[in-house]
């Protein structure tokens, strides 16, 4: 196909604040960039980081005026939320310890918020996150950045049309090699603190990148995790968190899978994938080569399906950004989980009702529910790698 995505509406430009993203951050960015890319969201205030001075530079270096950079968030939402300009969302980016106070603050002032994960630190302050969005009448999106990739729609939906049957295996790894030495030893930002158990939480590995397996598998299939039995390594010396696990899945209605996520194997970069195994065939997608996916039916070929060159379901199709051939990959993906939430946020704020398919995103519900699948891991293999109902 030749064709791209078609361009968007007329709706106004929306208005965003954001909390954390400062310079020497690596997720902020992402963000910024992935709402830039289609222009229906601007920038207007920020508290990036917890020195003033960088939260100064990142400002000047985004053209913001000073009186809307802000020592705090607290300082921001207060500050913000009475102004006749405020930002119509807030975009939460801060290390994990900082997600649950952000964004209570942020719901109690009346803001709609995009967060990312884990949601927080234990399943009890998610909970309350979720029940101050839902009183509130709040959009919550927590940015599982890696479902926005059109062909994982597609195999979504080509899985919920019963193409590759009852579902009996689902097969999900993410290894990385970046931890496997004492990183953090090093003063590398990053691996200090998703290392630190203040400012990551009681997982890692788990809480890290393993919850997007989590997340995908549930997108992509629809089912629920009844129980788990996990185990989770720490093989770096003197390392509190985990940084490997392997974990066996019982999903409700009888579907078995099992998860690995390390950040200790050698050669290996970003290498998300999920198999999904069903009564009448199979599929994979591999994140680093996300335009693409393998099929397999039972008594036909293998085919290799390709983003642009094959037909796609509508949805995976309205989100194909450029002509095949031309690879879309994570600032795409991210982009696509903030054009649906910003589409699905200015219909909100024009008071029309909202449909099934606005809230394609991640919600505040997925967001809870991956905090208590890290907090099930972890219990697991805490008592011995025993079995735990979810």
């Amino acid at each position: 196909m030749i064709e791209g995505q078609a361009s968007g509406g007329k709706t106004p430009k929306l208005r965003y604040g954001m909390i954390g993203g400062g310079q020497g951050a690596f997720i902020g960015d992402v963000h910024r960039k992935a709402v830039a890319m289609d222009g229906k969201a601007e920038l207007i205030c920020g508290a990036f980081s917890q020195s003033y001075d960088n939260t100064l530079a990142t400002g000047d270096s985004l053209g913001l005026p000073r009186e809307r950079l802000y020592r705090t968030f607290d300082e921001m939402i207060r500050a913000e939320a009475g102004r006749a300009d405020k930002p119509d969302f807030i975009v939460i980016v801060t290390t994990n310890n900082a997600h649950y106070p952000a964004a209570k603050q942020a719901l109690e002032h009346g803001f709609h918020v995009v967060c990312e994960k884990p949601l927080a630190m234990n399943s009890r302050d998610a909970a309350e996150l979720a029940c101050l969005a839902r009183e509130g009448g709040l959009l919550f999106c927590v940015t599982y950045a890696y479902s926005g990739y059109p062909m994982v729609k597609h195999l979504r939906d080509l899985i919920a049309a019963g193409d590759i049957g009852d579902i009996r295996f689902v097969n999900g790894e993410y290894p990385q090699e970046w931890l496997m030495t004492k990183l953090e030893d090093t003063g590398q930002k990053q691996a200090a603190w998703r290392t630190d158990p203040k400012l990551a939480g009681i997982s890692n590995c788990v809480g890290d990148i393993g919850s997007h397996i989590e997340f995908m598998a549930a997108h992509m299939t629809g089912l629920e995790i009844e129980s788990l039995c996990a185990r989770l390594d720490r093989f770096g010396p003197g390392r509190p968190l985990d940084d490997n696990a392997t974990i066996m899945i019982n999903y409700k209605g009888g579907a078995r899978g099992v998860s690995w996520s390390s950040q200790i194997a050698a050669g290996h970069d970003n290498a998300l994938r999920l198999r999904i195994y069903g009564t009448k065939g199979a599929v994979e997608w591999f994140q680093e080569t996300p335009n693409t996916a393998r099929l397999s039916l039972l008594d036909r070929p293998t085919m290799t399906l390709s983003r642009g060159r094959d037909p796609m379901s509508p949805r995976a199709q309205a989100l194909s950004r450029i002509p095949s051939g031309h690879p879309e990959g994570y600032f795409e993906g991210f982009a696509n989980i903030y054009s649906t939430y910003i589409a699905a946020l200015a219909k909100t704020l024009r008071g029309e009702t909202l449909a099934p398919a606005d809230l394609d995103f991640p919600t505040v519900d997925d967001g809870l529910r991956g905090v208590r699948y890290i907090e099930a891991c972890v219990e697991s293999s805490a008592k011995g790698s025993v079995w735990i109902s979810l």
